[in-house]
């Protein structure tokens, strides 16, 4: 028999196999994949260390940061099905509909996330420059990644061909949290600069001066630091600007490694329709107590480390494990969804978190078990990226089953899905950072009142755990289970 090489110049993206049945080679799903990387990795990025650089390099106040984080969050949902209808209506190019957006987007996306990292050398403008630039940036991503998350309906008509892409897709994206985890956090940790100690520290240091025996907490350094703030916050602008050379790379590997089919859209006509389909209702409901759950611990874990379990110099590496051990529990998941189900793999891998965000609460500070609590928690986290975009293409083909005559309306699931998740993103932000405020929290203080102590493990412990489990018992009634996606497939090939 004849070999056949298969590369992204030689061979078709969309090419018709046995039946009809159009095929993705490897290297198409490798460059759709890596299109996925650059909204991880700046979303990582912004996720663990965006709190703790307003509060601690930019300095402002916990007010002004909780305003910037809910109004940029906010406003990235809102143009969520913005920029879903405006693709919408976008005119068809011999690149396709989607993949202009993604070109275009990229350079102005990368000089506003760039910027974001920069502390401006006046003070009485900084709340609005972070504001502009969050809210630019993100306006920008949207752009970016509504078109690319609705490209998954459109590099293959086969379900199987897409939900073999989808997983090299949630591989490479976890994989871009670890690289969005590593550039910032070790960059950033080389250049960490000392806390500043706060009357009470100073105190319990003089008081237990004549005490022979080590005492709990971090390390104050009264000495001159060898490292300062503004060394810090050029290791923010060199990490920002390695992180916008591999986004720049990514787009670029995307546009010309995958090509999209066309079909017609629209956008007003479906949003009733798609709005009121009932499986989609009950994914997106579920999956925004259980995002929610997983973004309060995202945008609060560097500071729990920090000042809570006192790992001010090691937090950076901590999240790193998380990431690493979410990118090598992605295969083991994939497997675990195609033998039991994905409604299964749901209630299993959104489960397996909450032990541990118990354990990481109650054990007492000891760096050892906080690394091996992150490592299994990893494998959790890696279930919430995996999930919800593995079964969001099992509700648009019911869709299509029950309403055969009404096409072109999978940017409308996609965009509206991101427009609530990043909802709940900014609420969780802006309450977060607003009660560290009313805690007590001190700018780059060595140590907090216990108010934000436990306001830290309210918010990275009690309250996901609560938003996990009204997220499952919403789960209950998806209808989407093994024996009706099978169906639907059978349905649409009939169709087709």
């Amino acid at each position: 028999m004849r070999n056949r090489r298969k590369n992204c110049r030689r061979e078709s993206p969309n090419k018709p196999g046995k039946f009809g049945v159009l095929r993705l080679s490897i290297c198409n799903k490798l460059c759709y994949a890596v299109g996925g990387a650059p909204y991880q990795i700046t979303g990582c990025a912004l996720g663990f260390f965006l709190q703790i650089y307003l509060l601690d390099v930019a300095q402002l106040d916990p007010f002004y940061a909780s305003i910037i984080l809910f109004v940029g969050r906010a406003w990235d949902a809102i143009t969520d099905p913005t920029v879903g209808f405006l693709v919408s209506r976008s005119p068809w190019t011999r690149f396709g509909r989607m993949l202009p957006w993604i070109l275009l987007s990229t350079p102005l996306a990368v000089l506003s996330y760039f910027l974001i990292w920069y502390v401006p050398p006046f003070e009485d403008g900084k709340v609005i420059w972070y504001l502009v630039f969050y809210c630019l940036f993100q306006t920008l991503q949207t752009c970016f990644h509504v078109p690319y998350s609705a490209l998954t309906m459109f590099i293959s008509s086969e379900q199987k061909e897409r939900d073999s892409a989808t997983a090299y897709r949630m591989t490479v994206e976890v994989l871009g949290t670890v690289i969005g985890t590593a550039v910032q956090g070790q960059i950033v940790g080389m250049a960490n600069a000392p806390c500043v100690p706060v009357p009470s520290d100073i105190t319990d240091k003089l008081g237990n001066s004549s005490a022979s025996l080590p005492t709990a907490g971090p390390e104050i350094n009264t000495s001159e630091p060898a490292i300062s703030l503004e060394h810090t916050r050029a290791a923010y602008m060199i990490a920002s600007g390695v992180i916008c050379a591999i986004y720049i790379l990514c787009a670029v590997v995307l546009f010309f490694g995958v090509r999209e089919q066309k079909e017609p859209m629209s956008f007003f006509q479906g949003i009733r329709l798609v709005m009121g389909h009932g499986p989609y209702a009950k994914l997106v409901t579920g999956f925004l107590f259980t995002s929610l759950a997983f973004m309060l611990l995202e945008g609060n874990f560097a500071l729990f480390c920090s000042y809570t379990l006192g790992f001010r110099n090691d937090f950076q590496n901590i999240l790193l494990v998380i990431m690493l051990s979410a990118t090598l529990a992605i295969p083991f998941w994939q497997w675990f969804l195609t033998r039991f189900g994905k409604k299964t793999a749901v209630y299993v891998g959104t489960t397996s978190v909450v032990p541990f965000m118990i354990l990481v609460v109650c054990v007492k500070s000891n760096l050892i078990v906080t690394y091996f609590v992150s490592f299994a928690a990893g494998v959790g986290v890696a279930a919430a990226f995996l999930l919800p975009w593995s079964m969001l293409p099992d509700v648009v083909d019911d869709f299509k089953v029950q309403n055969p005559d009404s096409t072109g309306h999978e940017a409308i699931f996609y965009s509206f899905y991101v427009f609530f998740t990043k909802f709940a993103s900014g609420v969780s932000l802006g309450i977060s950072t607003l009660s560290l405020d009313f805690a007590g929290y001190i700018t780059r203080g060595c140590s907090q009142p216990e108010e934000v102590d436990l306001t830290l493990k309210l918010l990275v412990s009690a309250a996901p755990i609560v938003l996990i489990l009204v997220g499952l018992l919403i789960f209950i009634s998806y209808p989407i289970n093994e024996e009706v996606r099978q169906g639907n497939r059978k349905l649409l090939q009939e169709q087709r």
